[in-house]
């Protein structure tokens, strides 16, 4: 979350900002709530004060009669700045974080820009399948009985595919473990404050998170960002042991309520995949995490390099960025039967917010604390790369080459029609 004070002293920045985020909220209301908690508290203070002067005057009738009326009076203060706490404190939560400058303005996802592009698009000689058209003639995905056993968008990888799902994992996870990232397996299932740090909550609440029925305070991870980033919260770092790299590999479950009849057709979106995210806790700096930004940024895309399929890179825009986000780029994959790239990573610099959140501190060398920054980028989430490298690969006899790099750990360079 933003401070107090910030929005107090860039309010027309952080109302922009809001609106051009889609996520209007009452700045002014916000503002006169904390007049009000302000006014209260220090009253309550100076009555806390006053009881405490009170009673060092010993047990005689006037210092008794005097701590009666300042309980009662405590009592109602207290009584007053209760509801003002919650409610300032509720507002809060809904403020979304400003974004960077370069953040171009725009409603929705017309209003992103392209700013790289790599790969050569592959001009086939045969009209191409579908990834659902090849996994049917190569027995790679069941969606049919996947829905049977686990409901809507429910799917069975078999075969060859479940086999390059594994490579695939393997590979990115030890490329990013040779790069000095910290090996991590978080757990998937998370309590409420994680998700309220990470800034999935209070929005999304309904349309994204699944909660488990038995455990009022337990829910299912839509992504790895949400218990690594949360690894460290209540907890105050050292600066020198800054930035903390990660690299996390997970199950991860959407609801995708809001998602309701699109893309219903094989595995490109669905409940629950495999996702390996790279994770940075690191000094509150914006000029060193733009280059983190950066560096997380050329992982994702020398992945899809390895892999050859061609990919491009957008700077998201204001309407089409989450509410946490400063500035975020998206990686998205060539899909030949659609014609289209596809979105395949998110890399983004957080700032503070998800820190302030999660009371993630760090003391540098002159022992001031301040907040982390926070960034998190996509390495791999299972099924749209496999999409990509099915319908990139495949091959006018039906069969689909293996790309190099996960020839040896699949064991197979070609999927064949069995």
């Amino acid at each position: 979350m933003l401070s107090i004070d910030f929005i107090r002293a860039n309010k027309e920045r952080v109302r922009d900002t809001a609106e051009h985020k889609n996520r209007p909220f009452d700045i002014d209301k916000l503002l006169l709530l904390d007049d009000a908690r302000k006014e209260l508290s220090e009253k309550v203070q100076r009555l806390r004060e006053k009881r405490n002067e009170v009673a060092k005057q010993g047990n005689n009738e006037d210092a008794r009669k005097e701590g009666v009326e300042i309980k009662d009076a405590l009592k109602k203060l207290e009584a007053e700045l209760d509801p003002i706490e919650k409610e300032f404190n509720t507002l809060m939560l809904f403020v979304p974080n400003v974004v960077l400058d370069e953040v171009p303005v725009g409603k929705d996802a017309s209003g992103n820009k392209v700013i790289k592009t790599w790969g050569t698009i592959r001009d086939f000689s045969f009209k191409p399948k579908s990834h659902v058209e090849l996994a049917e003639s190569l027995q790679l995905i069941d969606m049919e009985r996947g829905s049977k056993v686990s409901g809507f968008r429910g799917y069975f990888l078999l075969n060859e595919l479940a086999v390059l799902q594994m490579a695939l994992m393997h590979y990115v996870f030890l490329k990013l473990v040779a790069k000095g990232y910290t090996p991590i397996i978080p757990p998937t299932v998370v309590k409420e404050f994680t998700l309220f740090g990470s800034a999935h909550f209070p929005w999304g609440r309904a349309e994204d998170v699944y909660q488990l029925n038995q455990d009022e305070d337990s829910f299912l991870a839509g992504t790895a960002e949400i218990p690594v980033t949360a690894f460290y919260s209540n907890e105050t770092l050292q600066e020198e042991d800054l930035p903390k790299k990660f690299v996390a590999m997970s199950p991860c479950y959407r609801r995708e309520a809001g998602t309701y009849g699109k893309d219903t057709r094989g595995i490109l979106r669905v409940h629950e995949f495999w996702k390996i995210e790279q994770v940075i806790i690191a000094q509150n700096d914006m000029e060193a995490a733009k280059k983190l930004h950066l560096e997380l940024q050329e992982n994702t895309e020398e992945i899809f390099r390895d892999l050859e399929l061609p990919y491009h890179v957008l700077l998201m825009c204001t309407g089409d960025m989450g509410e946490p986000q400063m500035l975020k780029y998206d990686t998205e994959v060539w899909i030949p039967s659609e014609n289209t790239y596809r979105e395949v990573a998110s890399n983004s610099i957080m700032g503070d917010f998800q820190a302030r959140r999660l009371k993630i501190r760090y003391k540098n060398k002159s022992g001031e604390t301040a907040y982390c920054y926070t960034l998190n980028d996509t390495a791999l989430a299972s099924t749209r790369p496999l999409i990509a490298i099915l319908e990139n690969n495949q091959q006018e006899d039906g069969s689909v080459i293996v790309p190099k790099v996960l020839q040896s750990l699949a064991g197979f360079d070609t999927i064949k029609p069995h």
